[in-house]
């Protein structure tokens, strides 16, 4: 019980908690969310009813859940951590078993009448999970290897239940994740070097054995990779849509063709235009200019995190904050890697801007975490 008083002791009360939020990042989050529903009504040919009033629902709906989230006190969210991750990595496997599939992958579950994406729900609880677990851990046995397999194993997990399902993109996120969090706590860097090295052999493997009885990957998939490379090899099959992506970057030029003007989105030549190319749509209306101030303000996001996480003095929070902003940054750099055919199209959405609610109510709760984070720091 002591620890419960002297804990809410700390706790700012009422009004003051209003003040304690962290005001700038709540409008820079509105103003790239606007910008998100403003391109998906011009996508629409000037209809809101088709999928930017949903998304504007869905906006206020997010919002309400980050200031929810962000009034509730850091170490309660600590001490749900574990089952947090615990209910999300049961209903990954549950996917295996009973999961709904769409567009040729298992990812969905039915719960009555919500249907529900763990594998979002596992991003950010694993980022809860892995920061309370160094801020469990002794900090002089976070680089010895006993203490280094156990979040390696929280990490690989859930990540290969993803991958299973199949969700390339997710489960790239999971690890990207889960190894920003133990760069964050202080692993040493021996530990990324001996992974990276160990990737780079993978993928030198996957080519040289090309050919051979024992290749890793099967035919069609060094097909995927030829195409990833030259897209042109099939301009009208594999290769079409990063061919038409990159039609839509370059054409919008310095300052872009006008609101609404895009000619690759309006004749449907760029595909998924609302989801994950929608990046592609807004650099085509607004060119360059407009492509660098979307990219400002998610850089103004990141650092608003960062600075919050520099300046809390708890370690659960600042690994906590450090993870939602990691996990926001590889959303932002896998989406435009893959737009812009630097990565492979694995279906990664650009947060707050892409169509979905799934992703964006996720995201709003992270950022309610940071702002709990915040609020509750200890002064």
């Amino acid at each position: 019980m002591a620890f419960f008083e002297n804990r809410l002791k700390q706790v700012p009360t009422g009004f003051r908690k209003v003040l304690y939020i962290n005001w700038p990042l709540v409008v820079l989050v509105i103003a790239v969310a606007s910008v998100g529903i403003l391109m998906l009504y011009s996508i629409a040919g000037g209809d809101f009813d088709i999928w930017a009033r949903r998304q504007a629902q869905v906006l206020g709906v997010g919002l309400v859940l980050m200031f929810t989230v962000a009034m509730v006190p850091v170490w309660v969210w600590r001490s749900m951590a574990g089952a947090a991750y615990i209910v999300a990595f049961i209903l990954l496997i549950l996917v295996e078993i009973m999961g709904q599939v769409g567009m040729g992958a298992q990812r969905w579950i039915d719960i009555g009448p919500l249907r529900l994406q763990p594998s979002e729900m596992m991003k950010f609880s694993l980022v809860m999970m892995l920061a309370a677990y160094y801020d469990w851990l002794d900090i002089r046995k976070v680089s010895r290897p006993l203490w280094v397999l156990i979040p390696v194993l929280l990490t690989v997990a859930p990540t290969v239940l993803v991958l299973m399902q199949p969700n390339l993109g997710t489960s790239l996120m999971l690890l990207l994740a889960g190894g920003a969090v133990m760069f964050a706590a202080g692993v040493s860097l021996w530990y990324f070097a001996g992974v990276i090295s160990l990737s780079v052999g993978a993928v030198a493997g996957v080519f040289l054995t090309r050919g051979t009885p024992w290749q890793f990957l099967h035919d069609y998939q060094y097909r995927r990779i030829d195409t990833f490379l030259d897209p042109s090899a099939d301009p009208l099959g594999a290769g079409y849509n990063i061919i038409q992506a990159k039609i839509a970057l370059g054409s919008g030029g310095w300052s872009g063709k006008g609101f609404m003007q895009g000619t690759q989105s309006r004749l449907n030549f760029l595909p998924e235009k609302h989801t994950d190319f929608i990046f592609t749509t807004l650099a085509e209306e607004f060119g360059f200019i407009g492509a660098f101030s979307l990219l400002a303000l998610y850089a103004l996001i990141i650092g608003f995190c960062m600075v919050a996480a520099l300046q809390n003095r708890d370690r659960f929070s600042s690994l906590l904050i450090i993870g939602v902003a990691a996990n926001f940054f590889f959303y932002i750099a896998v989406n435009l890697s893959m737009v812009m055919g630097m990565a492979p199209v694995v279906g990664v959405p650009l947060p707050l801007l892409s169509y979905g609610g799934s992703a964006m109510l996720v995201i709003l709760v992270g950022f309610g975490l940071v702002q709990s984070a915040h609020v509750h720091r200890p002064r």
